[in-house]
């Protein structure tokens, strides 16, 4: 008779026979059949017997190929020594832990090969003698690098600022935590400095974007090689980056400080658009003095960054303790904490302002102005807490939300049209204002009947990225208006470049409008430019039924205003 073939398939071991019977033929063809789509699927398993250290494989040869002695690796002590260190401990620690029965494992691990580092995945089954010590180890072995280089990629990615590659406000937060924690374990100090770079809109203006990128990255660069090894950089915002000493000495913070401006300005930084001059300015805070927290130290050297900035250029300042500041802090986060329990508790709730026809006294739409109910049933305007949002940066919760729950009442009431607010920071922030678009398009349904508001300075902060917003905005069936227009005197003619479709009277301009032929002559103007390029007006503030008949003979299109309607958080259509 002819010698056999033998395959291996998981712990059973099957010869190859002369085929005597169709119940022989099928199963090897099943073992076939295994044999292929392991190898196919790039994965080998393996059969390890504890007692005599033999491991039986079978499966994707490339994977053992990856050894230097693919033969050795039958072998387990030689396997065990093809692992990482940290490999290694986690195999160990799955054959040497005391569990009676069959238990199932998971693990990953790095060996190095001629090809460079290699990660593996193994998953299988442990089973154990009556005693619980590991007798057999089953299971499989596949690459998985390409997946963990992208898992690496999307940590780093979530860690890091895209642009300088130092840690985001995130990151860096948690870094400052755990340095405030640290200091005040030790009884040492450490220190928080936030470095701002001076006039970067002006270095956006002459030199344009990609210039100012080279700016933030550059600047970067030279505050991080101006620190010590342990010293952390990251970056907290546009033009700010945040640095934590990790010990400093209150003496030393000056001369740290005046080193890393000096870094900055030594030198003009070569861009692709030009030679640029930069300079930073400086706040600091001594920790853990100065603060108990991360969130209260970053806020703490923001306030000694305003006050150093308010001298002009390459300033510095260092937080010094107020009773005014501090109480007017303490408001702050306690509002802040308001919002963010509003948030969670669905606490924000609209009051609905009707936008009246100048010819026919009728709503046309209604401005959606956000109320935050307390727990006790107060409602509280937004005035009292978007300012307090905004400083802190949970502006764009409140926004989103405040976009979801207008569309909600799209939905629920087909035919109502509704104007919601985009607040100034929210408006400067690109990537919001793209996951803003993506949510209209996926109710594409109701964009006709929204109006989406910006103020006039917010419009023109970001002119180009705003520019854009409005526009994809209105390819969606948006329409776009302009609120408080004349507070920031802009021209028409970059209205006309973000294609709005209507301008919102500062009411300033409208409130006692019959006494003042300044505002008269300011309001006609404005009226006169908006029907030249096409664009609605609406008088807000309106008061007084002489008011309006006034602002309708200047040709004002629309009235908002108490003698309209006073906002309501329930109004007749909604009860509908």
């Amino acid at each position: 008779m002819r010698p056999g073939k033998w395959w291996i398939v998981g712990s059973q071991t099957l010869q190859k026979k002369p085929v005597r019977g169709l119940e022989s033929l099928s199963a090897v063809q099943e073992a076939e059949r295994l044999r292929l789509a392991l190898a196919g699927a790039r994965q080998a398993i393996f059969d390890w017997t504890l007692s005599d250290d033999r491991i039986v494989w079978d499966g994707a040869s490339e994977i053992l190929s990856l050894h230097s002695s693919p033969e050795r690796l039958k072998q387990g002590e030689c396997f065990r020594a093809w692992l990482c260190v940290e490999g290694r401990e986690k195999l160990d620690a799955i054959i040497n832990r005391p569990l009676r029965g069959e238990t199932g494992f998971e693990l990953d691990f790095e060996v190095t090969s001629a090809l460079g580092a290699t990660w593996f995945e193994m998953c299988g089954v442990r089973m154990a003698n009556a005693g619980g010590q590991a007798e057999r180890i089953t299971g499989m072995l596949r690459i998985v690098t390409e997946k963990k280089r992208e898992m690496q990629r999307l940590t780093y990615l979530a860690t890091r600022d895209e642009l300088t590659g130092h840690l985001n406000r995130t990151s860096l937060r948690g870094e400052l935590a755990k340095a405030i924690e640290a200091a005040a374990a030790e009884e040492r100090n450490c220190a928080y400095l936030v470095a701002s770079i001076d006039r970067l809109a002006m270095i956006n203006e002459t030199y344009g974007f990609d210039a100012a990128d080279e700016v933030i990255v550059a600047v970067g660069e030279r505050l991080a090689r101006s620190l010590r090894m342990r010293d952390v950089v990251g970056r907290t915002a546009g033009n700010k980056l945040g640095l934590i000493l990790v010990d400093c000495k209150e003496s030393e913070l000056p001369r740290v400080a005046e080193r890393l401006r000096a870094a900055v300005r030594r030198e003009v930084i070569d861009t692709r658009s030009g030679m640029v001059s930069a300079t930073i300015s400086v706040g600091a805070v001594l920790l853990p003095s100065g603060a108990s927290s991360s969130q209260e130290a970053m806020l703490r050297a923001e306030e000694a960054l305003d006050r150093a900035r308010a001298t002009g250029r390459d300033g510095f300042q260092i937080y010094v303790k107020s009773p005014q500041r501090e109480t007017a802090r303490l408001r702050l986060m306690a509002i802040a904490d308001q919002v963010v329990e509003a948030l969670n508790d669905n606490r924000l709730v609209f009051a609905y302002q009707p936008i009246v026809s100048a010819a026919s006294g009728k709503p046309v739409h209604y401005e959606c102005l956000l109320r935050m109910v307390r727990p006790g049933g107060e409602i509280v305007s937004a005035n009292n807490f978007i300012p307090a949002a905004e400083q802190l940066g949970l502006v764009r919760l409140v926004d989103r939300r405040a976009l979801e729950m207008t569309v909600a009442e799209l939905y629920d009431h087909r035919d109502i049209s509704l104007a919601v607010n985009v607040s100034g920071t929210t408006a400067g922030d690109p990537s919001w204002l793209q996951s803003f678009v993506n949510y209209i398009r996926a109710n594409h349904e109701v964009a006709p009947r929204m109006i989406v508001e910006l103020t006039e300075t917010a419009a023109l902060h970001d002119f180009e990225e705003n520019a854009r917003f409005i526009s994809r905005l209105r390819e969606m069936g948006c329409k776009v208006a302009i609120d408080d227009f004349g507070a920031g005197y802009t021209s028409f003619r970059n209205l006309q470049m973000l294609r709005v479709d209507m301008v919102k009277i500062d009411g300033a301009y409208v409130k006692g409008l019959e006494a003042s032929p300044d505002n008269q002559i300011f309001v006609r103007t404005l009226v006169d430019l908006a029907k030249n390029f096409n664009l609605r007006t609406v008088a807000e503030w309106v008061g007084s039924q002489a008011e309006a008949e006034l602002l309708k003979k200047l040709g004002v299109d629309y009235f908002q205003g108490y003698h309209f309607g006073e906002p309501r958080l329930d109004p007749e259509w909604s009860r509908q």
